[in-house]
């Protein structure tokens, strides 16, 4: 087995040390935000976005004047977008079905599928207003049937970005709010005087964002850590540089710390794509973002057969895995850590980013290998039921039970049984001891 790093990431050692910087911060944002509620939301909004208005929540006359400003074609394009979102999200709810079984006669066990009561989604701003961010966890949230959808996302040039709003609401929000980062996390999981806390937050972010959602997890639920973007791109001989270049830099630009990984049995596509990132990078407009990127974490990693790509690429649990070699559906069945998979050359990214209708809020920092990404299932909890309809059932799953707690040491869990066994069994059986 032999793996070659053509270009190889900045340390863990430094990776480690700016997640020490931003967990002190944001551990910071929230105990203020927990102590002084919305002034503490006031004063971040100001320091962080330069934006104080009378009031964070958009009332209907600003969020039809917001939707206003967006052109026709935005606002058909939206539309498309989320018809794909909801058809697929649609067919997931579809597979999720309530259950009731008699397990034993007069013994019946089922599970029903039941809506998170509010969620808080959180789309982000920053470089690039996320509008997709919105029908990634809105519209899906709706679908689930979530009866309290708010969502928050930072303000663009000092007022809300008309087409995040217009996302928001053809989503199906109910309330909106131009809030950013850790303040807009915090505040809708912790509350304000002015925001009910949520039982749930969900959507993509930065590392700050990331970061308070892992310290806030327990006192609400999350949807997972989807913190800095990471794309990977598994490519033999049968692709080009080009394409694996611009795979590679489309999502470099998100951010300055924004994982990008080529995976390559080709030696020569390799240094051919490292060459290509370079002349790209003189003429991709956001190459100040996305250079810092390919510097700091880009990843050229060379193996000698598909085995060990595929090995690589369960081990690294990349967010974003783009597969184009002559055996993409072996992959598809072989990989089991990762966030999306994109099969093919004639599918990418970008796609399942805005459009194709999965969803893009997706596991990073390896957490593929413990969870898949957003999805209507993850506004539902599954809340089983039993209940018992004969006498001689409540007798005799009572025997067993009395036994087993008795195994166990817990007398009073044992009793429990004893008194059906006695009252629907007809049998004496001595307080404390378990139902021979």
């Amino acid at each position: 087995m032999s793996i070659t790093r053509l270009k190889t990431a900045k340390p863990e050692s430094e990776r480690a040390e700016d997640d020490a910087r931003v967990r002190a911060t944001v551990e910071g944002v929230l105990a203020d935000i927990a102590t002084r509620g919305d002034a503490a939301v006031r004063d971040l909004s100001v320091k962080f976005d330069h934006y104080d208005p009378p009031a964070f929540r958009l009332t209907p006359s600003e969020i039809e004047a917001a939707m206003s400003r967006v052109s026709a074609r935005d606002i058909g394009d939206i539309r498309f977008a989320q018809d794909q979102i909801r058809t697929f999200a649609q067919a997931q709810r579809a597979s999720m079905t309530d259950i009731e079984v008699e397990t034993l006669p007069g013994v019946i066990l089922g599970h029903r599928n039941i809506p998170v009561q509010s969620v808080g989604c959180y789309v982000p701003g920053g470089k690039f207003p996320m509008v997709a961010s919105a029908h990634m966890s809105v519209l899906t949230a709706q679908v689930a049937g979530v009866p309290r959808i708010i969502a928050s996302a930072p303000p663009v040039n000092g007022a809300p970005h008309p087409a995040i709003v217009a996302a928001m609401q053809l989503g199906g929000a109910h309330e909106i709010y131009v809030l950013g980062g850790m303040q807009a996390v915090g505040a809708m999981a912790i509350g304000t005087e002015s925001i009910a806390p949520v039982d749930m937050i969900v959507g993509p972010g930065n590392a700050f964002v990331a970061e308070a959602k892992r310290q806030l997890y327990g006192r609400v639920g999350i949807d997972l850590f989807a913190g800095p973007t990471e794309t990977m791109v598994i490519a033999d001989d049968t692709v080009d540089a080009e394409l694996c270049a611009t795979d590679l830099l489309g999502q470099a630009e998100h951010g300055y710390n924004s994982p990008a990984c080529l995976l390559t049995t080709s030696r020569k596509l390799a240094e051919a794509t490292l060459a290509e990132v370079e002349r790209l990078l003189t003429i991709l407009p956001t190459a100040a973002t996305a250079a810092v990127s390919w510097r700091d974490y880009g990843e050229v990693i060379l193996c000698d057969t598909h085995g060990e790509m595929l090995s690589t690429a369960n081990d690294m649990a990349y967010e974003h895995v783009q597969v184009m070699t002559d055996r993409d559906d072996w992959y598809l069945q072989h990989m089991h850590s990762y966030g999306a998979l994109f099969l093919g050359p004639r599918t990418n990214v970008a796609n399942g980013d805005k459009v194709i209708g999965t969803n893009h809020t997706l596991p990073t920092r390896k957490a593929g290998r413990y969870t898949g990404g957003l999805w209507v299932g993850k506004f539902l909890k599954t809340h089983s039921y039993q209940r018992v309809t004969t006498d001689a059932a409540a007798a005799m799953i009572g025997e067993y039970g009395s036994r087993l707690c008795m195994l166990e040491g817990f007398v009073g869990h044992a009793e429990q049984c004893n008194i059906r066994v006695r009252r629907y069994g007809g049998r004496n059986i001595p307080y404390g001891v378990a139902a021979e």
